[in-house]
């Protein structure tokens, strides 16, 4: 069974620790997660990182450590009963699974029960694309990138952070939603809007 969760914010609240922790079929104490920091500058020292793994701890997962695909063997992967990809930039993040060739090793684990927890870009990156992401915020398309075919573990096109209008400022004044729908129109899509305390699960 694939168990995908998608958030904004990661274990951002106790809802959402219940839901992950509901996922999981043995002992905490037993459990190996990794915490993928492809997609932010400063890797594993990025705040969310760190809070993330101060989050597994805090809920008895005591195994957890940082991988970042840019510079890191993508088997680390292997052996993990938790992958969580933080989020950052959804265009070096997905730049960089493809090309250590982790999107692989995230989709066979994903069939083998292992729990895959994305937070922003890490949740799109689950998806079949980011062409949102280039819809919003081209600029972050820093590697000039031309194929933005996501992992595809879910159908689900997410819009993270919908609720933080201050982060998706538009020069034509437009709203958040007044964009989205503009894209849906555009991809003949629907995209699923999450708030910064929900999150998305996914059961295949």
């Amino acid at each position: 069974m694939t168990k995908l969760l998608l958030t904004s914010c990661g274990f951002h609240t106790e809802s959402i620790k219940s839901t992950f922790l509901n996922l999981l079929d043995r002992e905490v104490n037993h459990l190996k997660a990794s915490i993928i920091t492809t997609a932010s500058p400063k890797k594993e020292n990025n705040r969310f990182a760190q809070k993330a793994k101060a989050d597994f701890k805090a809920m008895g997962i005591q195994n957890v450590d940082f991988i970042d695909l840019e510079f890191e063997n993508p088997e680390l992967l292997i052996q993990k009963d938790v992958i969580y990809i933080s989020g950052g930039n959804p265009f070096n993040l997905l730049f960089h699974t493809i090309k250590s060739g982790a999107h692989d090793i995230i989709k066979k684990l994903a069939a083998q029960n292992v729990v895959i927890v994305g937070v922003s870009a890490g949740a799109l990156l689950l998806g079949p694309n980011i062409k949102i992401v280039k819809f919003f915020t081209p600029e972050m398309n820093t590697l000039n990138m031309n194929d933005f075919t996501a992992l595809d573990l879910t159908d689900k096109l997410i819009f993270p952070h919908y609720d933080r209008e201050e982060l998706f400022k538009d020069d034509a004044g437009r709203t958040i939603e007044e964009r989205i729908r503009e894209f849906e129109t555009l991809e003949n899509c629907e995209v699923s809007r999450l708030n910064d305390d929900q999150s998305i699960l996914i059961l295949t």
